[in-house]
């Protein structure tokens, strides 16, 4: 917690911009202010948000004058952490009514490779459906030569679209399944079809927000809306400019209102980074202690929503783990321990689910927790053999894997288990080196463990082997200790014992010179 109240002074308070919102009429500032007064809340000088209270900008848009400040909280360094991320809402709230808009590009380099346009579909259908509240209610595939473009359409198809989409009173909003709109496009299109719309970056960054429950992946989803505040502070201002609303300059310092705002972005980004890097230290020394006991690490990487947290509830037996039927239920990584066949204690880390055209920036904001995945001993890919996409799944996943620049002898060990095969008759396996499990119905499960058993022990280098051991001595106590032990056969007449124990080479050469003969 000492790295947030470092990195946070509780000063210039700051929120995104929301669309669809009434500015305020602000009240006079109480000492010479211009610049700032013609912004209330909503609007691009809105500076109430995530960072603290005190001197320099008010909410109401005035700064505040010698004399004015009140008392600093004695808790604001307690309130650090929760006021840097608290955040206006990406999306409206309430029951949405959601028309669904996939550009379908049918040649260039924009066409999707290994997909069809309803499978598309399906899945930006599964992202709405997360969202409490929201339903698609109409769908339309729109054919598109210039997905680049600032309209995205062509203009037939365009005018087409549009007419359907006022002629529907129903609707609230509009999806649009594109990884990212340019703001000119975003105001564009509202403009022509008088609804908010939103594109799969800020769709699947609010399910990210609502699924986020640790610390550390409420701020890795506060470093990821960075880009996306910043455009709409340059759309906003643009806007205001030209309705001509107050002076473009704050009086006095010489730096207009988007210089400001940008600046107040950017320092609450450094401290949103400064924040996760005390974080990513505490999970190094965590790794360190596990390496020092010495617990083998699976890492359970696959899709979202394939089975992941359902196969090692299954494999751990952990009662606490509880699996939701949803994209992007896991976001924070947990780490669980199962025992396999030879009684070896294995820790399986769950991870954050893939997403095919996952936003480039959501991966780098949560590159510390994937770490993890690069310090583990063994991968576990996670396939879920009963969706229609499920080689294209099992691209995106290899591809984002392969972007972590992960060490190779890591990638070329993964173990690959094709899960859901009850939903699949007449399943059988067409590749080579897959183990086929349930995890819900628990078929498959010994088999797993098995080849689980044999991958762990290979990848680090333990071996197993039978020791003579001394009774009377610490020998067998220690083994207890240091390896596991699987068989102790007692030989009374000497007062010895032989035992069989899976152990590691250099806990073997620490037995070694401890006892030597």
């Amino acid at each position: 917690m000492w790295a947030l109240r470092a990195a946070v002074r509780p000063r210039l308070r700051l929120s995104p911009v929301c669309r669809g919102r009434p500015t305020p009429k602000a009240p006079a500032p109480s000492c010479p202010a211009r610049g700032l007064a013609a912004f209330g809340r909503g609007g691009p000088g809105n500076l109430e948000g995530p960072w603290g209270r005190g001197r320099g900008l008010r909410a109401d848009g005035g700064r505040s004058c010698p004399g004015e400040d009140e008392e600093e909280p004695e808790d604001a360094d307690d309130d650090a952490e929760e006021e840097l991320l608290q955040r206006e809402p990406l999306l409206p709230a309430g029951t949405q009514r959601v028309f669904l808009v996939h550009p379908d590009v049918k040649w260039g380099p924009g066409k999707p490779q290994m997909t069809r346009a309803e499978w598309q579909v399906a899945e930006a259908t599964a992202l709405v459906h997360t969202l409490d509240g929201w339903s698609v209610v109409q769908t339309m595939v729109v054919s598109t030569k210039t997905p680049d473009k600032k309209l995205v359409f062509g203009k037939g198809n365009l005018e087409h679209l549009t007419e359907r989409i006022r002629r529907s009173p129903d609707i609230t909003c509009v999806f649009l399944n594109v990884e990212r709109m340019a703001a000119p496009t975003k105001k564009e299109l509202e403009a022509a079809w008088g609804l908010e719309v939103f594109d799969r970056f800020t769709v699947v960054l609010h399910i990210f927000r609502c699924n986020a429950r640790t610390e550390e992946a409420r701020l890795q989803v506060a470093l990821a809306e960075i880009p996306l505040l910043r455009s709409n502070l340059q759309r906003d201002v643009a806007h205001l400019h030209r309705g001509g609303s107050g002076s473009r300059y704050i009086m006095g310092s010489g730096e207009s209102f988007m210089q400001l705002q940008q600046r107040l972005l950017k320092e609450k980004e450094a401290k949103i980074r400064k924040a996760l890097d005390g974080l990513r230290k505490k999970r190094h020394l965590l790794r360190r202690q596990r390496t020092r006991r010495e617990f083998p690490v699976v890492s359970v990487v696959g899709y979202t929503n394939c089975g992941k947290t359902t196969l090692i509830k299954a494999l751990t037996g952990d009662a606490a783990l509880q699996p939701r039927d949803q994209l992007f239920a896991t976001l924070d990584v947990t780490a669980h321990a199962g025992t396999l066949p030879s009684r070896l204690t294995v820790l399986y880390v769950d991870t954050i689910g893939f997403l095919s055209q996952l936003p480039h920036g959501l991966i780098e904001s949560f590159s510390a927790t994937l770490e993890d995945v690069a310090h583990s001993d063994l991968i576990l890919h996670v396939r879920d053999v009963s969706h229609p996409e499920a080689e294209l799944q099992k691209a995106s996943v290899v591809s984002t894997l392969r972007g972590l620049r992960l060490p190779a002898p890591l990638l070329d060990s993964m173990l690959e288990v094709h899960n859901k095969v009850d939903l699949v008759p007449g399943y059988h396996a067409t590749e080579p080196n897959v183990v086929p499990v349930s995890a819900l119905l628990g078929h498959g499960l010994q088999e797993l463990k098995a080849e689980l058993d044999a991958a762990v022990l290979k990848a680090t280098g333990r071996q197993v082997l039978t020791l003579r051991v001394q009774l009377a001595g610490a020998q067998l106590s220690w083994l207890h200790e240091e390896a596991t032990v699987q068989q102790v056969d007692v030989i009374p007449q000497d007062g010895a014992a032989d035992v069989r124990v899976v152990i590691s080479h250099s806990a073997y050469g620490k037995f070694r010179k401890l006892f030597p003969g």
